[in-house]
């Protein structure tokens, strides 16, 4: 079998810093490498996938420029990648809206990993394409959307390169883009709160640099509240690693929180706000616990009580990679071959086990 896995033209693949899109990119094209399954990737020139990897635009942009400008280099990498896998692959998969556009003039298979929440015009935008087979990657998120063809499957880390600490060190962390809806000033309150010190990692853009600079900047001291900027993969380790815990006091419904997991491998448990996929995520009192208000994260951290060793093994059982990728294989194989025996189910397709 042969998957052409597209992403957009911006971030390479895996990202350098940020991009959870691309991450997950890397994480489902290497994983089906390792399972003997060709797979070509079609992203910038900068990607370092251990996959085939293809590209017209050989430099990363971001952030983008203008939004114009976004929208046809995107649709023009889109085009030229859609084709170019329609003539060699048996599956086409994508990762952005702009594909689906495409799938009206070649005759291939598709499968489209939706990375939004709910946006009424993208549902109404769907609803053109009901052929097309659509992995949610939470039940929250699946369960507000219509498609005829949909199914879940979560996301999942390559547990070898997080690095579980069992000595944690006092502070907490928050690594994500530093946003009003990933509620990085809340993070700061129950830090304040609780008495307790907050590294910060991630990406300020510029549409929310006011946001940094009135609302998070005044707050850093460096010592108490630290910022520490982006985060590739060994910073990660180690300020997750080492964290009592991950805030995440999210202000949206996050289709799933890829962080929470890269927490959890590194056996950090994870308090959070309700909201999105963190119910699916986290198991209360066993990989972090799920809160209601910010006075109840306060005072979950100032009575953390949770083993990393058994926060990893609640990580290495739920969301590794592997298990991600044998579901993926399971719905290309249901659409390459359809006459495979049924043996599992989701909520609103049947699909085989993979071969």
């Amino acid at each position: 079998m042969r998957v052409g896995i597209i992403a957009a033209p911006f971030i390479p693949v895996p990202p350098k810093l940020y991009g959870g899109t691309e991450l997950f990119i890397a994480h489902l094209a290497e994983g089906l490498v390792r399972r003997g399954i060709e797979a070509v990737v079609y992203s910038n020139g900068e990607s370092e996938v251990k996959a085939e990897n293809r590209y017209i635009y050989s430099t990363m942009e971001w952030p983008v420029h203008t939004d114009v400008q976004a929208q046809f280099k995107d649709a023009n990498h889109t085009a030229w990648a859609v084709h170019d896998a329609a003539a060699s692959c048996d599956i086409i998969h994508l990762n952005n809206a702009t594909g689906l556009t495409f799938s009206r003039f070649v005759n291939s298979a598709f499968v489209y990993t939706v990375h939004h929440p709910k946006v009424n015009a993208l549902s109404e935008f769907y609803r053109f394409y009901p052929d097309i087979s659509y992995v949610m990657i939470s039940d929250a998120q699946r369960r507000l959307e219509a498609m005829p063809y949909m199914l879940t499957i979560h996301h999942g880390v390559p547990m070898g390169t997080y690095t579980p600490i069992e000595d944690k060190r006092p502070y907490l962390a928050f690594i994500g883009r530093i946003a009003p809806i990933k509620g990085t000033h809340l993070a700061i309150e129950i830090s304040q709160k609780a008495g307790i010190p907050l590294k910060i990692a991630g990406e300020v853009q510029p549409m929310f640099q006011e946001y940094f600079d009135t609302q998070i900047r005044p707050h850093v001291d460096g010592t108490f509240i630290e910022y520490i900027g982006p985060a590739d993969l060994a910073a990660k380790n180690e300020l997750l690693g080492n964290a009592m815990a991950l805030l995440f006091p999210i202000q949206w419904e996050e289709p799933f929180g890829l962080v929470m997991i890269e927490a959890m491998a590194c056996g950090t448990p994870v308090v959070a706000l309700e909201g999105g996929s963190v119910r699916e995520v986290v198991k209360n009192g066993v990989s972090g616990w799920i809160c209601g208000c910010i006075d109840e994260m306060v005072e979950a951290v100032q009575t953390l009580n949770i083993q990393a060793r058994i926060v990893r093994e609640y990580a290495q059982a739920n969301f590794s990679v592997d298990a991600m990728v044998e579901q993926y294989i399971a719905l290309y194989d249901s659409l390459v071959r359809p006459t495979l025996p049924i043996v599992a189910q989701t909520f609103d397709r049947q699909i085989p086990a993979a071969a």
